[in-house]
């Protein structure tokens, strides 16, 4: 046997717990058995025996179950097979209410343009405050630091994948309240009249907020310098943050146009019982982004001559305007958008995952839960969620360690995928109670704190053996041994994309890993991956659980 791969931080008393038991071949016989014990005195709380082993096609391991689900006590447990012992294991209540913490604060440790302290010598002095209208925005003069985050391992601000990943974040307050609205995150504005969690949403709002045009609604694509800046702290950096549009009329683009318009009508939704005034402030904001993106629905972007940081292109923009349409239709109740988001419904339905370049199954699904709905389109919307998760629900059965992955889902940003799929299946539940969906859900968390092939947390500073060599500045050159807490690695790739990555030998795609701080193209990490991680553990952590 080489492996015990389990979740590391444990299981809730009644959800489902099984760990994937990495064996020496595949002709290991059915019902070896196992036991769990309590990891003081080591008395024998489960016995079992484990399922038929079979080869698994995404990391060509051959893997066994063994499932425990019906231990439900409270305790701290080490799971003992074929003469081998898991680490510790909690089953408790609060598994995985660290976990939230952590994750959602690590988008603290992300801001621009303020003093971050996250403790334990994580922090950096005000950052990026130079800021400037680049020749390709169609303006001259400087632009005020208005906050942010980080988008990633670099030190660029983006709008479209803030957009993703703020409404991620927001659909998960509206969602799974009660894990959230009490959440101490230790922030600057900890302590206010608004929760921690929208506090830390509303800085990156604010910024996004800022890129907008105040003459005529659009908004620029993003602030980044021309080039990445080398391996050095945010305060280091002094390259000018330019924010940078098309290069041409009209120079804002549809994309970040309709992205800020959807996440700012939810923000309006979110924000209201705590500041009507910034709700509405939001709202306007989302009406006049709504009205530009309508107006010019074909702005797409390229970086401009000289720029070479992230670009977040998009070939069509459709479902971004109609994922603005649905929130604000969500949102307001108005005709206007009702009529829009009709017009563009389709008359067959095939969901994937989202991402930041695909967000029609946001405006679905946003649409299906507003007050008032037309029910054969609600129902249509229901209909194709389900049998996209019933599609994930079977390959999490038939995969050796429980995610919903395809072999030709692990690309650079795999773990996201993980994230985004249980998105997905989380929609299913909440549209159609489905226990399946749930679990399956689950079961991508497990994978991505441990139970995978390579025994790893793929989060910072969470688990037993968390990964530790992240593609991220800050833990690049902060001097300190173990990198910034809370982030989670882009995982798997079998395409490569950088000079470590492309030198591996070719393995089963889910081996496809390695825990290297220059092979970004599989250790990055970005704000787009971790808001679906702290959607699933909000949910983990929820009374619909």
């Amino acid at each position: 046997m080489h492996l015990i791969a389990l979740n590391q931080l444990g299981f809730r008393p009644k959800h489902p717990k099984r760990a994937a038991i990495v064996l020496d071949s595949a002709s290991t016989p059915a019902g070896t058995a196992f036991r769990v014990v309590d990891a003081g005195s080591g008395a024998v709380r489960h016995q079992g025996k484990l399922s038929e082993a079979g080869q698994d096609a995404a990391s060509g391991d051959a893997v066994a179950w063994a499932d425990f689900s019906s231990l439900s006590a409270p305790g701290t447990y080490r799971l003992e097979v074929c003469g081998k012992q898991s680490d510790p294991f909690a089953v408790a209540e609060d598994a995985y209410a660290a976990a939230l913490r952590l994750t959602m604060r690590s988008f603290y440790g992300q801001r621009c343009g303020c003093k971050v302290d996250l403790g334990n010598g994580y922090k950096h002095d005000e950052c990026h405050m130079d800021g400037a209208y680049h020749h390709s925005a169609g303006r001259e003069g400087k632009m005020t630091n208005s906050g942010g985050w980080h988008d990633a391992g670099d030190y660029g601000r983006y709008v479209v994948n803030s957009g993703l990943s703020t409404g991620t974040l927001l659909w998960a307050w509206e969602l799974y309240p009660e894990a959230l609205r009490n959440l101490k995150l230790d922030i600057p504005e900890s302590g206010g009249t608004l929760p921690d969690y929208l506090a830390e949403i509303r800085w990156n709002l604010n910024w996004m907020l800022s890129m907008q045009d105040p003459t005529d609604g659009g908004v620029w694509h993003k602030q980044t310098s021309e080039a990445f800046c080398a391996f050095i702290m945010p305060e280091q950096d002094k390259l000018t943050s330019y924010v940078i549009g098309t290069g041409t009329e009209p120079f804002k683009s549809t994309g970040a146009t309709a992205d800020l318009a959807a996440v700012a009508a939810i923000a309006a939704r979110c924000f209201r019982p705590f500041d009507a005034a910034y709700a509405d402030r939001c709202l306007a904001a989302a009406r006049k982004a709504w009205q530009w993106a309508k107006a010019n629905p074909n702005v797409l972007f390229r970086n401009p001559k000289g720029v070479s940081t992230g670009e977040y292109g998009d070939r069509n923009c459709d479902d971004e305007i109609l994922w603005a349409t649905a929130e604000l239709y969500r949102t307001t109740g108005e005709d206007q958008y009702a009529k829009a988001f009709a017009a563009s419904m389709p008359d067959t339905l095939a969901f994937d995952t989202a991402t930041w370049g695909s967000v029609a199954p946001m405006a679905y699904w946003t649409y299906a839960m507003a007050e008032k709905t037309n029910r054969f389109m609600r129902g249509h919307i229901a209909a194709a969620t389900e049998e996209a998760a019933a599609m994930r629900i079977m390959r999490a059965s038939q995969n050796g360690y429980g995610n919903t992955l395809r072999m030709t889902d692990y690309v650079w940003g795999s773990n996201g995928a993980v994230g985004n799929d249980a998105l997905l299946l989380l929609m299913a539940h909440h549209l159609q109670p489905n226990a399946k969906a749930m679990n399956a859900a689950l079961g991508n968390l497990h994978y991505l704190i441990g139970c995978n092939c390579h025994g790893v947390s793929w989060v910072t500073q969470l688990g037993q053996k968390p990964f530790q060599r992240p593609h991220h500045r800050p833990s690049g050159a902060d001097n300190i041994a173990a990198p910034w807490p809370g982030l989670l690695s882009g995982g798997p790739n079998a395409g490569g994309g950088d000079a470590v990555a492309n030198k591996m030998p070719k393995q089963p795609p889910m081996k496809m890993w390695v825990d290297d701080e220059r092979a970004y193209s599989m250790n990055e990490i970005a704000i787009n991956w971790n808001a679906p991680l702290v959607f699933l553990l909000a949910a983990a952590n929820s009374e619909s659980a």
